[in-house]
């Protein structure tokens, strides 16, 4: 079951999605992204866009995976309000492929919160928890 919640910071607000893979802790992270920037209970899936990346490891991938959505909402007005993960391990690292799926920012419908100006390492964490769980956190730069 994959949740996200989001943590005080000093300066800014962290992002951390849970979930019991950790496919569906990059998903919980995501779209808790996007709960900062909107209210993503309010989002229909009405377009679905693929994001593929590799890195070597799995922050690199965390990061290169967020920013990639980050650059479809800027570039498209895009807002996502599901997003499945297939992570997979390489030779070199990691390969991403995720389909996300959303709609154009609707400023009456969505409710607009925070704008995210760009994806950050900072308080960056993915790790397994003692009860099986995967957690992953970053705190995005507002």
């Amino acid at each position: 079951m994959r949740r996200w919640e989001h943590y005080e910071h000093t300066a800014d607000i962290g992002v951390r999605g849970y979930g019991s893979t950790l496919e569906e802790a990059f998903e919980a992270v995501a779209l808790g992204l996007f709960d900062v920037m909107v209210d993503v209970r309010k989002v229909e899936p009405r377009e679905c866009r693929e994001v593929e990346v590799e890195e070597e490891d799995l922050e690199a991938l965390l990061y290169s995976f967020l920013e990639e959505l980050l650059v479809l909402h800027d570039m498209e007005g895009l807002v996502f309000g599901d997003v499945r993960v297939r992570i997979e391990k390489t030779e070199n690292g990691y390969r991403l492929k995720a389909k996300a799926c959303g709609e154009v920012l609707d400023y009456e419908k969505h409710e607009p919160k925070e704008e995210v100006k760009a994806i950050t390492y900072h308080d960056m964490r993915i790790e397994k928890l003692p009860d099986g769980r995967w957690m992953a956190q970053f705190v995005p730069d507002l």
